[in-house]
């Protein structure tokens, strides 16, 4: 399946294209549906304005010499090219401005392929196991969170305290009957509905937490369906008491 990275470079070529590749990934991913959109809105405020209006030469005027005039003086003629010049000017720094804004609103990275990029950093993480991590080690890598897990969750088989989009954020997994599941709870990071994503090898969901950002749960795409995963989500959103 396509990721974020390569859609988005095909549709900066050519957000018309309807190659069914593409269509299948804006469908499924609510961030570069929204990238498209906001990529079209820009293409038509830029064909706006660059749409500068030219008036047509006069035909048939007969030819008369040129008036005598002081050097340096501008005629009425000159003056009238030099604002059509500073139109076209001031057209194309207003689409140079609004271009920027897209670019830079628009064109990082989605919250998935970031989730994605930093599973690339600790692949000791998805170990097999049943030790769990001592108490006192898990309460100090939620400590910052204002939140704790019920006795009865699932085994945690890994906690750390990671960087992630400057700053520091849970990073947990938990052992199930499908493998090992990592959670990063993102306390800084809302979405306004759950956020399915399939790509790098990975296959998982961002799901909105109201008042406490949102959290990232996914797994190896040999492990299991986004079905799968969905539940999986659900039952870290059961197993977790926010305290304030």
């Amino acid at each position: 399946m396509m990721d974020c990275a390569s859609y988005r470079r095909s549709v900066l070529a050519d957000p018309h294209d309807e190659d069914p590749q593409l269509r299948a990934h804006r469908e499924s991913c609510p961030d570069c549906r929204e990238y498209t959109l906001r990529l079209l809105r820009f293409e038509g405020r830029l064909e706006h304005a660059l749409r500068v209006t030219v008036a047509p030469a006069a035909t048939g005027a007969p030819l008369r010499r040129a008036p005598q005039r002081r050097p340096g003086a501008l005629d009425s003629v000159q003056r009238r090219g030099r604002r059509g010049w500073l139109a076209m000017a001031a057209s194309v720094l207003i689409a140079l401005i609004v271009a920027g804004g897209l670019w830079l609103g628009a064109s990082g990275p989605s919250l998935a392929a970031d989730v994605v990029a930093h599973m690339a950093e600790e692949p000791q993480a998805w170990a097999r196991t049943d030790v769990p991590v001592p108490a006192p080690d898990l309460d100090r890598v939620l400590e910052n969170t204002r939140m704790r897990l019920k006795p009865d969750a699932m085994m945690v088989s890994y906690a750390a305290s990671c960087l992630f989009r400057g700053h520091r954020v849970p990073h947990l997994v938990v052992q199930t009957s499908m493998g090992p599941v990592t959670v990063m709870v993102l306390v800084h990071e809302s979405v306004s509905k759950a956020m399915p994503f399939d790509e790098e090898g990975y296959r998982g969901v961002i799901v909105p937490v109201p008042g406490h950002g949102s959290l990232a749960v996914l797994v190896h795409d040999n492990q299991g369906d986004l079905r799968a995963v969905r539940e999986i989500a659900a039952r870290v959103q059961g197993a977790i008491v926010w305290t304030s």
